[in-house]
Order: structure tokens, then sequence, then C-alpha cells
């Protein structure tokens, strides 16, 4: 029965951690709102907004090639998880003046989802 008990625990703390880092083939599809404007993997081009590939780590306004705006320029921010979390849940409310025009990811589960996706889209 106590083998039974610390399996099941096992599994639990599995389960609730590949939910806390999410689910990149769920935020492939999540990505698909941001493909409008985003490129990413093989061969990636600027459009609207800047190729995302290896944004997670990425100083914010440093993709090569890409015009931003002041505000994202001078932000200051480094897009790291909680960075992504914040902005993608409102951008206008975290970089006032930032070209990016989209309402938001109200999800936490679409969030952890697509940011699990750009994070397997390595820079090039």
């Amino acid at each position: 029965m106590k083998r039974l008990l610390i399996a099941g625990l096992a599994a639990l703390a599995l389960t609730s951690s590949a939910w806390a880092d999410g689910d990149a083939a769920a935020g492939a599809t999540v990505f698909a709102q941001c493909s409008a404007c985003h490129a990413v993997g093989a061969g990636a081009q600027n459009s609207v907004g800047p190729v995302l590939n290896g944004v997670v780590g990425r100083p914010a306004g440093t993709y090569p090639s890409y015009r931003y705006s002041s505000a994202m320029r001078k932000s200051g921010l480094t897009w790291d998880e909680a960075t992504l979390t914040q902005y993608l849940k409102g951008p206008d409310k975290l970089v006032p003046g930032s070209k990016m025009i989209f309402p938001g990811i109200a999800s936490d589960t679409d969030l952890a989802n697509v940011i699990a996706f750009l994070k397997q889209q390595k820079a090039e």
C-alpha cells in the first residue's frame, strides 16, 4: 500500500510539473494566432512582427533587421518566462507604445503552452 501511495504521489508530481512547464504541442496550436504577424522555424523572416526563434532569453527589441518601436527598444526587458507571460496577457500594459496590437491571451494554460512552444524555437 505504501508503494502504491508513493507511486501515485510521484505521478501527480510529474503531471503537475508538466502542466507548469506547458505543452509545446498544444502551444503550436495557440501560436497559430501569433503567426499572422510572427514566424518561427528554419528560414523564418521578419514580417509585421519579428521572428521569434530564440526569443526566450533574448533582450527585447534586439532581433536583427526588425524595426522596433522606441518603447520596445528602451523597455530594458528580457524575454524570460515570467516577462513573456505578463506581456502576452496584455502587451500594451507592459510596454505602452509597442507596435504589437494584440488583445492578449487570457488563459494561463494557453500562455504556458505557447511559451513551451517558443522555448523549442532555437535561434538560428
